[in-house]
């Protein structure tokens, strides 16, 4: 089943600044939902682990993220994919744009996404309601991250 989202934040810092954080595996593993683990294998590859509950269903998602057609500090692409046994499968990807604004900087995102197995079986009404949330609880603990972030 696929799904297609679009966001857009206002962040109370400047472009390089939300640039840095984005890179950072520590920030990021704070700021996912679910994150339990996240590990930086390159410059532009992550390896994590997320508990996710979608409905009904809960699961742990094991997957990478590599980073792609990188335009530091004006944004990139990011694709993914992570496994959930018996839960299902879910494969994406997301552009991330900062462009910057007069009391800190816009990011604005487009998002597609793939599940396969149970989850997909939800229905996409629910799923749909799932990520978005998911990424507004990920945009409130990036903009708490950011506060102090240096």
């Amino acid at each position: 089943m696929a799904l297609e989202m679009t966001g857009e934040y206002d962040l109370p810092q400047k472009r390089e600044v939300v640039w840095k954080a984005l890179n950072d595996p520590a920030v990021l593993e704070k700021c996912i939902p679910g994150c339990e683990t996240l590990e930086k294998l390159s410059d532009t590859e992550f390896q994590a682990t997320v508990k996710l509950k979608i409905g009904p269903v809960s699961a742990r998602f094991k997957g990478k993220v590599a980073l792609e057609n990188i335009d530091a500090p004006n944004g990139y692409t990011i694709v993914g994919e992570g496994e959930g046994g018996v839960a299902g499968f879910a494969k994406g990807q997301a552009s991330v744009a900062l462009a910057d604004a007069s009391d800190g900087c816009k990011l604005t995102y487009t998002a597609e996404a793939a599940t396969g197995g149970k989850i997909a079986q939800l229905g996409q009404r629910l799923i749909a309601g799932s990520a978005k949330k998911t990424a507004d609880q990920f945009f409130e603990n990036f903009v708490e991250a950011l506060q102090d972030y240096k």
